[in-house]
């Protein structure tokens, strides 16, 4: 850990200059590997600093394997610009004087759980005790031995008060949609529920830069839409639908109301999801599926169709808005999920990109260069996505170790 020779910022020279690091970012872990984090605290500043906590927080991919005595940890869930996630807060009664390293004695241990997949870590050093979170549940005292600080070298990688690093696991999600199959006849106007599912088993939480996945919707000839479905918009005959989670398991029912407006012979909608790069979705074949129309005293306008993805009820939801205009983010309202990995409410999803792309026959897009909700959509989504892709790019202003 380099100590770097800057004095201070202007008003805080009677202040410790803490600065954590140790840790780097990890790849090709599986489900149930675990890795093992040091930290290492410095003090860059000319004050003694007279205890020192340190914060260890992973997403909802991760968890901790054993947690020291002088630990707190807490469930936290997610708000503002963070994601669900755990944290745990351990006190160090030492002194760490200007200039001085130190490392804790042994390493915290860190598993990947089964619905892991593109999760973070994040570290950081309090000169004061933080508190637990007003977002999250009562913290709880580990029952391990305590951890300790201990004198050691200083090195040449980065460090600083917060540090991020990402931590990628091998895993899969599949992403699913479930078509319809209406019946009616002509003026009247029939209740559509198609369906997008997360059947996991992972979680995703997109990185920064990642295109938004969107669900393409495009009604049966011979029909108009009198209401459409939340988070959708209209372009070029179809409608382009986002999600508020993307938690393994999770899923979201669009309902439109469609009034039968003429029969027209072999007519057929159909739900399909964008074309963006999903390299953690090698199951392609329920990415499309039919919407059929049967008017009475006509005969059908197509034959019964649909993947055999996930059924029709409202998905656990909370979290963020995937809007249309091909960015996702923000993240509210996932509840009741503990550190043994289960999953006891929805959360957030995150993702950059932008559309420029509008829908075409086979379901894919075709570029129009559109880029936003309408204001009737805007709103509803607003309220479940919270900060929407501003969760990729803020959330990120904290420095990274090389």
């Amino acid at each position: 850990m380099a100590l770097a020779a800057a004095p201070a910022a202007h008003g805080e020279e009677d202040a410790p200059d803490l600065v954590v690091g140790g840790i780097a970012p990890v790849s090709g872990l599986r489900p149930g590997d675990g890795i093992d984090v040091t930290a290492t605290v410095a003090n860059k500043g000319t004050v003694t600093a007279g205890k020192v906590w340190v914060a260890y927080s992973v997403t909802r991919g991760l968890d901790f394997a054993q947690v020291p005595s002088n630990c707190q940890v807490q469930h936290v869930r997610p708000y503002d610009e963070m994601p669900e996630r755990w944290t745990a807060v351990c006190a160090f009664d030492q002194a760490v004087e200007p200039g001085a390293v130190y490392t804790t004695d042994r390493p915290l241990r860190v598993t990947a759980l089964d619905r892991a997949l593109n999760d973070e870590m994040r570290l950081r050093v309090e000169s004061a005790d933080p508190g637990a979170d007003e977002n999250g549940d009562d913290p709880v005292a580990g029952t391990a031995s305590p951890v300790k600080l201990v004198a050691a070298e200083a090195g040449s990688g980065r460090s600083a008060r917060i540090v991020d690093v990402p931590v990628t696991t091998v895993n899969t999600a599949d992403y699913q949609v479930t078509g319809a199959a209406l019946k009616g006849s002509v003026g009247d106007t029939v209740t559509m529920k198609v369906r997008f599912t997360n059947a996991g088993p992972a979680w995703v939480w997109p990185r920064e830069g990642d295109r938004a996945v969107r669900v393409v919707i495009t009604p049966p000839p011979g029909t108009s839409v009198v209401k459409r479905g939340t988070f959708c918009r209209a372009e070029d005959g179809a409608y382009l639908c986002g999600m508020r989670s993307l938690h393994e398991g999770s899923g979201e029912t669009y309902t439109f109301h469609l009034r039968i407006d003429k029969r027209v012979p072999g007519a057929q909608g159909s739900i399909a999801l964008s074309s963006e790069a999903r390299p953690f979705d090698p199951d392609k074949a329920n990415d499309r599926a039919d919407i059929t129309l049967d008017v009475a005293d006509g005969g059908s306008s197509g034959s019964a169709g649909g993947s055999d993805g996930s059924g029709g009820s409202d998905g656990p939801g909370g979290g963020s808005t995937s809007g249309a205009d091909g960015s996702t983010g923000g993240s509210n309202g996932s509840t009741g999920t503990s550190t043994d990995g289960s999953d006891g409410g929805s959360s957030s999803t995150a993702t950059g990109g932008t559309a420029s792309s509008g829908p075409t026959s086979d379901g894919g897009l075709a570029r129009t260069g559109s880029s936003v909700l309408p204001a009737a959509g805007v709103a509803a989504a607003a309220v479940a996505t919270g900060a929407g892709v501003l969760l990729v790019q803020r959330r990120r202003r904290t420095q990274r170790p090389d």
